[in-house]
């Protein structure tokens, strides 16, 4: 799992953001480029660039110094903020960016990522700030999408997305522990990298990004930054931890752990496969009518027949959970 070192660029400073808004940055220093500079050192594997001023202002005072930065430093470095356009993607890599993060732009514009896709491969990576429910926030988490996880990160797949970075939208990282479910069912939709996007407050949250697996799948990144800025662990321990790989339960522990009824746990194991298919046919349900409101009716009913099949799924397993209730209630 390849570790990112956040750097955000406010007025041409890097600042930390300690409630993710504008209005609480904090200065850190004057040269960002030193920064970057410093990460390397420290061990990240990936600067993740984001230049506040051009996501939010549309103001890209800050584009002269991330070129500068770009090949000044020695490392893969990542561009996020203000990618609206496909002439301002194709200019960062130009100008050596590794790759280039989209974010309200690609949810707003499918047409436009497909596009540079097929122009720039493998350079195109989305980021998606996702509410509880799995509704996608854009615009700095101040608008509901009214689109869902799971469709989004199929259609962007197909369009050939090198990447997906998962947040969770309104999550303190220094307060909250990750939600490890939301980044499961992003493995389980797609086998793109997934990158944990929405940081974590000490080592421990650290390990359990790391096991979190799904479909023989792991998470390949986790973007770090105001935990190391504020204290919480250095680059050096985390990558201690990322070469070690995720946490191994004692065995003897694990042997004096209470067993629950395996009978229960095939029936709540029913159920969350049941959940899992209802949200899979909600989201194609939804991408369904979306691409036949925008002209394309074949593959919206294309995925019309999918929901048929999720469904069909979903009523299986409420018999099977229906015999299994039946059952327990005799014995």
């Amino acid at each position: 799992m390849d570790l990112y070192a956040r750097l955000n660029i406010l007025g041409g400073h890097s600042v930390r953001l300690p409630r993710g808004d504008l209005a609480t940055a904090i200065r850190l220093d004057n040269d960002p480029i030193s920064r970057a500079k410093s990460w390397a050192a420290q061990g990240a594997d990936v600067i993740h660039v984001v230049d506040l001023d051009a996501a939010a202002h549309r103001d890209y005072r800050n584009r002269a110094m991330i070129d500068q930065l770009i090949k000044e430093v020695e490392l893969p470095v990542q561009v996020a903020g203000g990618v609206r356009s496909p002439r301002e993607a194709t200019r960062l890599i130009e100008a050596g960016a590794d790759r280039v993060v989209m974010g309200t732009a690609a949810i707003e514009n499918q047409n436009m990522v497909w596009e540079l896709c097929r122009d720039l491969p493998a350079k195109i990576v989305v980021s998606i700030d996702v509410r509880p429910d799995d509704e996608i926030a854009i615009r700095g988490w101040a608008v509901n999408s009214g689109r869902y996880m799971e469709e989004v990160l199929l259609e962007m797949s197909d369009a050939g997305v090198s990447a997906f970075l998962i947040a969770e939208a309104g999550r303190n990282a220094l307060l909250e522990p990750p939600n490890v479910g939301i980044l499961a069912r992003a493995l389980t939709a797609v086998d793109d990298d997934v990158i944990a996007a929405g940081g974590v407050r000490h080592i421990d949250d650290l390990q359990d990004v790391m096991g979190t697996t799904a479909d023989g799948k792991r998470v390949k990144g986790v973007i770090v930054g105001r935990e190391v800025t504020h204290g919480r662990f250095t680059l050096d321990e985390a990558q201690a931890v990322l070469a070690t790989g995720p946490p191994v339960r004692d065995a003897a522990a694990q042997e004096a752990a209470e067993e629950p009824d395996p009978a229960i746990v095939e029936s709540a194991q029913r159920y969350q496969m049941l959940a899992n298919e209802l949200e899979r046919a909600a989201a194609q349900a939804r991408n369904s009518a979306q691409r036949m409101l925008d002209g394309e009716v074949a593959r919206g009913q294309a995925h019309g027949l999918s929901t048929v099949g999720h469904i069909r799924r979903s009523q299986q397993l409420m018999d099977e959970i229906a015999i299994d209730a039946a059952t327990q209630r005799t014995t």
